[in-house]
């Protein structure tokens, strides 16, 4: 009886319609991009635009309650979207980062982190000045405002772009990345202090910012120490299921109480309060980070945030620009060189690494902007320092950067994938497609050689680097600049294809990096006779089989998890190491050292292992641990 009186009391008269069409957009916008091959077209660009378009035609079917509603769930997915943001900061980058040594113009100039501050300031500067010439077409109410809308970058933009080129871990790759952190996190701090001034002008309470700040750092040490308690961890595991998720619910209360203060302290600082709580988890959820970001990244990407977008292009005025008049295409020209100038002319900061072509590429994809200019646009919508045309002005500026930054840092930058590093896998098998694959979720870069032009042209619509040609022609190696470091994967389907590829690659090239794999005893003698490694397909089958048996939680966590970890062989090479103990090694929290080979010694590490020069480390974590790795024992 209680039930159904409370059940009664629920409102049913509610009008999802609105919804329907804005989830049913959602829906079928990535589909859509997938199905006529534009996956590379941000869908949150397709996102404004459809709703544009909603709108435009259907406003008049859209309540004002349905409207009012939509707009919460936009402003949820906004709130989601900086938390995301804040996610994406990996923390131990920025501290690994923080100069040890003393600073001279070498280290500065490959110090991420110095580079990325010198960037931030340059660009600041430079979009002051920007300001003061756009004051010039049209009335500006408040120049640092503006200009603070203009250092904004998308670190959305530029992460699927440098991972899709197998560069996020390369130098330049990181570079770029530390910058867009930097950018992202000083532009918030900047703009919650400089819309609270504007709001409420310099009063004691903007002491209550620092608040946060406060809030942040005592949350950090709470969560480490948390995170540390085997009780906790225990509950926190016995409670994460189906019908419980803790670590969902846990993450929401976090970001709500950020989210709730920074109300408290006034509704310009929500911005801030979103990205700390999602800094404050990328602090401490480390290994368990990505299985909970897989989470999070559904009930965000899966449904606040495409609202959001949707919601901006619903909103999206063009008649505002009107009020412009004449000067329209005069001030939406200047303020597009001026977006892309101010990212563009500090990039010669990395010219001295990587070349002037190559950093002024990197500066074009720093240029891209998307969810932290509209926000900040809003925001001074809000504040009334912001017209409504400039506010239509720079959704349309987010639009055009994202469309075209990418394009004209490909451009500038064209990814050579058949010189340097990289894996050949000989025959477009699903074999070789499955591994080539597994090599780009770790941002290693394969070729596939593959002579069926069909599959060949298969595979490049599926976005795997593939080079057409006969895999028996010495001239196709030639061509795709194979290197004696370079490794080549043997897997044609058929034996007898495979070993004439082996004694091509031995007698023409002699090559000694080939892997291919042996299904029988002769196979094996032939292999051997070529001094060609090989896996042996029946044994590995009956150990996978024992291991299912034997270790089925251990073997599924491996199996299940390949995106998450990896594991990688280092020679050390750092001379500052020889002889220090493991234990007075700062490593990364996310990975661990397995084994260690040392001539033909192989043992177990502990915390008073002392490392050699030369020594083979064996070691295990995620993409940004084994990095960290690299850089500590090849440095």
């Amino acid at each position: 009886m209680l039930l159904s009186q409370i059940l009664l009391n629920i409102p049913f008269d509610f009008n999802y319609f609105p919804l329907l069409i804005i989830i049913l957009s959602a829906w079928l916008i990535p589909i859509l991009l997938s199905i006529f091959r534009l996956e590379k077209l941000p869908s949150v660009i397709v996102e404004i635009i459809v709703g544009f378009i909603i709108g435009h035609y259907l406003h008049d079917q859209f309540s004002q309650e349905s409207i009012v509603a939509l707009d919460v769930l936009a402003l949820s997915g906004f709130i989601f979207l900086m938390f995301l943001g804040g996610l994406e900061i990996d923390v131990d980058q920025l501290f690994a980062s923080i100069p040890k040594k003393k600073i001279t113009a070498a280290r500065f100039i490959k110090n991420p982190l110095l580079v990325g501050l010198s960037f931030f300031v340059a660009s600041t500067i430079l979009s002051y000045f920007g300001t003061l010439a756009l004051s010039t077409i049209i009335e500006i109410k408040n120049h640092w405002y503006f200009s603070l809308i203009m250092v904004t970058t998308s670190v959305g933009i530029i992460l699927p772009v440098l991972k899709s080129r197998g560069e996020i871990l390369s130098r330049f790759g990181q570079m770029l990345i530390v910058a867009a952190a930097i950018a992202d996190i000083f532009s918030i701090i900047l703009f919650s202090f400089t819309a609270f001034i504007i709001k409420n002008g310099f009063k004691s309470e903007l002491l209550l910012i620092f608040g946060l700040f406060l809030t942040f750092f005592l949350f950090t040490r709470i969560g480490l120490k948390l995170t540390q308690k085997s009780q906790f961890k225990s509950i926190t595991y016995n409670l994460e299921h189906a019908a419980t998720q803790i670590q969902v619910r846990g993450t929401l209360l976090i970001i709500l109480i950020f989210v709730v203060l920074s109300q408290f302290i006034g509704e310009e600082t929500i911005l801030l309060g979103a990205f700390l709580s999602g800094i404050l988890l990328s602090t401490f959820l480390h290994k368990g980070r990505s299985i909970h970001l897989v989470k999070l990244d559904g009930i965000g990407y899966g449904f606040f945030i495409p609202i959001f977008f949707l919601m901006v292009g619903f909103h999206f005025d063009t008649s505002a620009l009107k009020e412009f008049d004449t000067s329209i295409f005069l001030f939406l020209g200047l303020l597009l060189i001026t977006l892309f100038l101010v990212k563009v002319l500090p990039s010669v900061l990395w010219s001295r690494l990587f070349g002037i072509k190559k950093a002024i590429s990197g500066g074009f994809l720093m240029s891209s902007r998307l969810s932290l200019i509209i926000a900040a646009s809003k925001i001074g919508l809000d504040l009334e320092i912001i017209s409504p045309a400039i506010n239509s002005s720079f959704i349309l500026m987010a639009v055009i950067t994202c469309l075209f930054s990418p394009l004209l840092f490909n451009l500038l930058n064209p990814l050579d994938t058949l010189s340097g590093d990289k894996i050949v896998i000989v025959g477009g098998s699903s074999s070789g497609v499955l591994l080539a694959r597994r090599l780009k979720i770790h941002s290693k870069t394969s070729v596939i050689i593959e002579n069926n032009k069909n599959r060949y042209l298969e595979m490049l619509s599926k976005g795997l680097k593939t080079h057409l040609g006969s895999a028996f022609s010495a001239k196709t190696y030639q061509e795709i600049k194979l290197h004696p470091n370079n490794y080549v994967v043997v897997m044609t389907g058929n034996e007898q294809s495979d070993i004439r590829v082996c004694e091509l690659l031995r007698r023409e090239f002699l090559h000694e990096k080939i892997i291919t794999k042996a299904n029988n005893k002769e196979f094996e003698n032939k292999l051997k006779h070529l001094n060609v490694e090989f896996i042996d397909t029946r044994r590995i089958i009956a150990a996978t089989i024992e291991n299912l048996i034997t270790r089925p939680a251990t073997y599924h966590t491996l199996i299940e998890s390949f995106d998450d970890f990896n594991v990688e062989e280092i020679r050390i090479k750092n001379k500052y190491l020889n002889g220090i103990a493991i234990k007075e090694i700062p490593f990364h929290k996310d990975g661990s050292l397995i084994l260690i080979r040392r001539g033909y010694n192989i043992f177990i590490p502990h915390g008073n292992t002392c490392l050699n020069v030369d020594d083979l480390v064996t070691v295990l974590g995620t993409n940004s641990a084994v990095e960290n790795f690299r850089n500590t024992f090849l440095s």
